[in-house]
């Protein structure tokens, strides 16, 4: 019979662990101590936002706030009201009590000094001068105390600090009467300031930053491996995996490091498998190589773009051969096909389920448009027995081994990696003529993958290269190539 402590186990749910079954002996808290964690987080937390910086030219902060709905937007609301109900009830007192509105004030002066530049003397001076703490405690004592006047001078100095965006909200503070509402919009518009005053540091230090960055980020993931030494597990399984496809690939055993002829494997082919692999991850495999951990939404963002320019590419070439290209030199007869099937399968792929029904939907659309060009041709119309083919070929291409989605996802394939070797482009392989359609978007997708993977190898290329010597090279070899660097 199971003791209390196994039946409390086994009656959990199954997405909660029981504590004794954790990786630490008898269920024991980790040994890593808080400040070595907080340490670990900092390291990571700036790894991350320098990366961002470097890597997106469009990031920039916003201001945060819960969802609409939410319980959380509810419950901020709830106690903003409160606070500034009862600031309400301060001021409207008979003698108004000034104490929350003092703290406010202070709060105030110390945003907008947080605004000011180091040029900025004269307008601290006057800030120092008209938001004098102890002058604005001492009017309070005198029931002398002027809040206009004062709100006059804040938002006088937030129009010369403001960038041109807020003036329109700054130029409407000045027609609020109602002291607490004032204050709310205040220090409402202050956060926007200081979002704005953030964006433009960064928007001035990002060139500085891709001078270093490369250095600047190997620095801290070295600083990450020295507190946590298995950050680089999930990147020596993933770059194994990719050396074993590529031995297979050139007709070798997939676990050895050679191709076939005893030719050793190329450091750069295997490292290029593995970053195409990113483009097509699939999650159950194995965990994300923390190497590309950063730069894992851009990939899979661009990952789910390829797959979709795949399908387009593949529902062209069909039409194409169904229907012969004449149809296809009809003027916009092109535009607006690519238009309709990028609009119904644009977010369709995630879900086998939903690409079925889009790829449905679209076999009906494509026929009609081709009903239409070839009535506009003064064309026959397209026989009933090829209307079911490729309406039939069309729906069938949710499937990961249809023939013609194969061969369009081999020559893409090819694509990028002839762009990720750095050949030039009568090395690229011979793109069929529909795929010639979709090349543009298909050359920015590998130049921004390709950037990428170059900023990445950049950086990381010192912890990928003793993962790889010790995949490429025998035991013995490894220790020659050490001694001979």
């Amino acid at each position: 019979m199971p003791n209390q402590r196994e039946e409390a186990c086994g009656g959990s749910p199954p997405d909660l662990p029981c504590l004794e079954k954790l990786d630490s002996p008898a269920g024991s808290p980790p040994t890593a101590s808080l400040s070595s964690l907080m340490e670990l987080e900092n390291c990571v937390s700036n790894l991350s936002l320098a990366h961002e910086i470097v890597v997106n030219q469009d990031f920039c902060f916003e201001p945060k706030s819960p969802p609409a709905d939410s319980l959380e937007s509810r419950v901020t609301e709830i106690v903003h009201q409160a606070f500034w109900d009862c600031l309400q009830e301060q001021l409207s007192g008979d003698p108004p009590c000034y104490n929350h509105a003092v703290l406010l004030l202070q709060e105030v002066k110390t945003m907008l000094q947080s605004l000011l530049l180091p040029h900025h003397i004269r307008l601290r001076a006057q800030l120092d001068e008209v938001l004098d703490m102890e002058l604005i405690q001492q009017e309070v004592d005198h029931g002398a105390l002027d809040l206009h006047r004062l709100a006059g001078f804040v938002i006088s100095l937030m129009a010369s600090l403001c960038a041109p965006v807020r003036d329109p909200e700054v130029r409407a503070l000045r027609d609020l009467r109602d002291p607490v509402e004032l204050l709310r919009e205040i220090f409402r518009v202050l956060g926007l300031m200081k979002t704005d005053m953030v964006n433009y540091t960064i928007q001035s230090l990002r060139p500085h930053l891709m001078q270093q960055a490369a250095q600047y980020e190997r620095a801290k993931f070295q600083q990450i491996l020295e507190k946590q030494p298995d950050s680089l597990d999930n990147t020596t399984a993933w770059l194994q995996a990719a050396a074993s496809q590529e031995a297979s690939a050139r007709g070798g055993p997939s676990d050895s490091p050679s191709a076939g002829g005893g030719r050793p494997l190329s450091a750069t082919a295997v490292l290029n498998r593995a970053y195409m692999r990113l483009l097509r991850w699939e999650p159950q495999e194995q965990k994300y190589p923390e190497t590309v951990l950063m730069d894992r939404a851009r990939l899979d963002a661009l990952g789910r773009r390829l797959r979709t320019l795949v399908l387009e590419a593949s529902v062209l070439l069909l039409t194409n051969a169904h229907c012969g290209g004449a149809i296809f030199s009809l003027q916009g007869f092109v535009g607006k096909l690519r238009q309709s099937v990028t609009a119904l399968l644009e977010g369709s792929h995630t879900r086998e389920a939903e690409l079925k029904e889009a790829l449905l939907g679209l076999g009906e659309t494509v026929l009609q448009q081709v009903a239409e060009g070839l009535s506009t041709q003064g064309g026959a119309a397209l026989p009933q027995e090829s209307r079911d083919l490729l309406r039939g070929q069309i729906s069938d291409l949710w499937k990961e081994n249809h023939p013609v989605r194969t061969l369009i996802g081999e020559r893409v394939q090819g694509f990028l990696q002839a762009m990720l070797q750095g050949g030039p482009a009568k090395r690229s392989p011979e793109l069929p003529s529909p795929l010639r359609l979709v090349s543009a978007e298909l050359a920015e997708l590998g130049t921004a993958f390709g950037r990428i993977v170059h900023f990445n190898r950049t950086v990381f290329g010192p912890f990928y290269a003793p993962i790889l010597r010790k995949l490429l090279f025998q035991p013995g070899e490894v220790d020659t190539a050490e001694d001979s660097r």
